[in-house]
């Protein structure tokens, strides 16, 4: 699903822009020959995924052969323009094509040893040159660019597929969380709702007086993480003897969609009710809409609204209850 781009989509676009005009120049792909070598951008990728296949393939799949229909896919080449890269690599005796043992009308394609021994000096020279790359980086600043790299490609998902995300866990509190939710609270309401820096500075507030004032028995909080990074989080804090409420509901964008959000006031509900409150309530605002469909399809319903100037904005607040 396309997400609408935010208000500050042009500065991210810009973002971006620098990134790919950095990096292109840092790993040379401006220069006539990749890697010191005769061979264009597209005719090294090209010679790499034949050499490393196998290597490249999902580890849960079968690997299926390399043709020219799944090289063009992996690349996402022209298929026209790919079959006269691999032209000029028979032309060179660099790949052979063979008839497909599974399909008689597909060739399968593979490096010669003259391409393999042709490949070898551009492994080494992009070795070379990654490890120059990081030679003057401290320990802690190679472990954060190859962290940076790694989110790139979840997040766009890229390879020759793209992985299914692994199912999220949800945990309690730990040190470092507060700190979490109150900083990116202040940056996604900001980013999607045009907040200003007094919603991050209740929020803060709000997650503070959590900590201070905990009671082990009558609240909770859930944070939702996913091979070590925080996908969302929801507190359920008492309010009287009898009453609970809800807090602090988040997921982040590239979470969205996986039912996160449902599962996140499930757990509140079922908790409430395990601790004997008689009744849940929130308080929001009516343009957060995803957040309302929840509440609505558990059975919370809208007991009251008001309007008001807050965060910068004008907004109308809502009160949702749900009686256990």
């Amino acid at each position: 699903m396309t997400r609408p781009l935010t208000n500050d989509s042009e500065r991210r676009i810009s973002d971006i822009r620098r990134f790919n005009r950095f990096y292109t120049q840092e790993i040379g792909v401006l220069q006539e020959g990749l890697l010191d070598s005769a061979f264009s951008l597209a005719e090294v990728r090209v010679l790499y995924e034949l050499a490393h296949w196998r290597d490249d393939v999902d580890p849960e799949a079968t690997p299926l052969a390399p043709t020219a229909s799944r090289l063009a896919g992996r690349l996402g080449l022209d298929e026209g323009y790919l079959s006269r890269l691999l032209g000029g690599f028979e032309k060179q005796r660099l790949i052979v094509r063979r008839a497909s043992r599974d399909d008689g009308r597909e060739n399968v394609l593979a490096l010669t040893p003259r391409g393999r021994k042709a490949f070898a000096p551009l492994e080494a020279s992009s070795r070379k040159q990654v490890a120059a790359m990081l030679a003057p980086l401290s320990v802690s600043e190679r472990s954060r660019l190859a962290a940076a790299m790694t989110t790139i490609e979840k997040v766009l998902g890229t390879g020759p597929w793209k992985q299914k995300p692994a199912a999220y866990t949800l945990r309690s509190l730990r040190p470092g969380d507060i700190g979490w939710v109150t900083y990116r609270h202040g940056v996604l309401y900001a980013e999607e709702y045009g907040y200003d820096e007094r919603f991050e500075a209740l929020v803060a507030q709000i997650a503070a007086r959590f900590v201070q004032s905990f009671d082990v028995e009558r609240e909770r909080c859930w944070i939702a993480e996913r091979d070590g990074e925080i996908l969302g989080c929801v507190f359920l804090v008492s309010k009287t003897r009898t009453v609970a409420k809800l807090r602090l509901l988040l997921v982040e964008p590239g979470a969205r969609g996986l039912g996160l959000g449902a599962r996140l006031v499930d757990e509140c509900i079922v908790f409430a009710r395990r601790a004997g409150y008689r009744k849940i309530v929130l308080w929001t605002q009516s343009e957060l809409l995803a957040a309302r469909r929840i509440y609505e399809q558990r059975g919370f319903r809208r007991v009251a609204e008001e309007a008001h100037k807050s965060f910068g904005r004008d907004l109308v607040a809502e009160t949702w209850a749900l009686r256990l």
